[in-house]
């Protein structure tokens, strides 16, 4: 028995160095590792909330996540936006794993219409002095989360109390339910719908719509640190104080989305790709025009489809083009074409369906464009009616008033030639071979000659 007990401690006393070393070298090894800096990606949303901005923010959202921040900061400065682009960046925040400050700075800047939102939909909202809230009263289509679809915009609403009444109670539960969802009085938010209230940072903070009144941005962090809030119901403390501060960058991609969906360029764009295919149709073998046309139409399209387009103007429009069009191959001297032009201007006019001016498609460049088109059109109706003016220059009708040479000729018949080419004929029983007479008709296929007048005949003599 004490041989045993004797055997054991010497393995254990023998074994315990060993262990010693693997401990400080396992110590010495996760020491060794770079410890994670901790960070907060903070995305900027600094316009008109578009299907672009929206791209943008979700992409942020996803690469927060793919890096591990620690918190998301959404900068807002925004006047307001598309319904569709709104409600889908408030989808991104509220499926978010990660918590989600918006901050609405720098001083001056507003969280408007579709911005209030958003800004409440964030887990922490926190605004700049000299900012403001709220107007988030649903105007029509494109004016703010809560309208309707397209064409039963609240502007057409007026008209109608019970849709008003539809849309008004639909934005409000919205913006209620953001409110109640992350804590906040949902009254005061509510208003923000039914009365389009606008707040300050310090009214809004007094009521308790937000959470923060924080100078910039390294106030802001120090001020939620500590903070408890709930990310995807479950509890979270915030550590912010010492968080590196990444501001993300927009891509080539969201750029250029950015600049088609801008409702003035999604309509050049389609005016050049219409104007280059009509160019290509009417001169084939360009190529050129017709290959620039028809990328910048398929563009055009494409950006179209992201915006509030009203189809009816965009239907004007194409028929509008499509009278010009048939103008220019058959002449009605004006009558389709004074009608082109006007369901063109008309269609241009009611093309884009928001009340947001950074959505609307500008006067000067509507009028402009409708200028040249009317240009166009009266360009092609002159060449057109001089056309028609002009005598014919090729086939039997070009041979009408031209001088014709006897061949031969016996009572009244004979042949002659006219343009190079020998014709029967019929004419003066005294002429002669070699005479010069006129052809004033042509009936089949001989030609009806008269006397040539006086000054025919006189440059007849001076051609010989």
């Amino acid at each position: 028995m004490h041989a045993v007990g004797h055997m054991c401690t010497s393995v254990s006393l023998k074994l315990t160095p060993w262990r010693r070393i693997a401990c400080l070298l396992l110590g010495l090894f996760f020491l060794s590792l770079p410890l994670r800096a901790g960070d907060a990606l903070v995305i900027e949303i600094d316009g008109p909330i578009g299907p672009a901005m929206a791209d943008h923010v979700q992409r942020g959202i996803e690469e927060a996540a793919k890096r591990d921040s620690d918190v998301i900061i959404i900068r807002i400065d925004t006047p307001g936006g598309l319904v569709s682009s709104t409600r889908e960046i408030i989808k991104t925040i509220l499926a978010s794993d990660r918590p989600v400050v918006g901050y609405v700075a720098p001083s001056g800047a507003r969280a408007a219409s579709a911005g209030a939102y958003i800004l409440l939909a964030c887990h922490v909202a926190v605004m700049a002095p000299g900012t403001n809230v709220g107007s988030a009263t649903p105007v029509m289509m494109g004016g703010a989360p809560g309208s309707p679809p397209a064409g039963d915009g609240a502007e057409g609403a007026k008209d109608h109390p019970d849709m008003m009444d539809k849309v008004l109670n639909d934005a409000r539960a919205y913006m209620r339910s953001l409110a109640e969802m992350r804590g906040r009085p949902a009254g005061p938010a509510e208003k923000f719908v039914s009365q389009a209230d606008n707040l300050t940072a310090s009214e809004a903070l007094e009521r308790g719509v937000i959470d923060l009144v924080a100078t910039d941005m390294r106030d802001m962090m120090r001020k939620i640190d500590g903070r408890e809030i709930k990310v995807a119901e479950a509890p979270l403390v915030l550590a912010t104080d010492h968080l590196t501060v990444e501001t993300l960058e927009r891509t080539w991609r969201e750029e250029f989305l950015a600049f088609i969906t801008n409702p003035n360029i999604a309509y050049l764009l389609l005016m050049v790709g219409v104007y280059g295919l009509i160019i290509e149709f009417s001169n084939p073998g360009l190529a050129a025009p017709g290959v620039a046309g028809g990328v910048c139409l398929i563009i055009g399209l494409y950006a179209l489809q992201l915006l509030p387009v009203n189809y009816a103007g965009l239907a004007l429009m194409a028929l509008g083009l499509a009278l010009m069009v048939a103008e220019a191959f058959v002449p009605t001297f004006g009558a389709l074409g004074i009608g082109g032009v006007a369901s063109f201007v008309i269609g241009s006019i009611m093309l884009i369906d928001s009340d947001l001016p950074e959505f609307r498609l500008s006067p000067v460049l509507i009028g402009t464009v409708s200028l040249l088109t009317a240009g166009l059109f009266l360009f092609v109706l002159t060449f057109a009616v001089r056309a028609w003016r002009r005598p014919a220059v090729s086939g039997n009708d070009a041979l009408v008033g031209e001088m014709a040479e006897v061949l031969s000729w016996r009572g009244g018949t004979g042949t002659v030639r006219a343009h190079g080419e020998v014709w029967s004929a019929r004419g003066p029983e005294n002429a002669a071979p070699g005479d010069k007479l006129t052809v004033h008709a042509i009936k089949g296929l001989t030609l009806d000659l008269s006397s040539p007048n006086p000054s025919q005949a006189k440059e007849a003599d001076s051609d010989d």
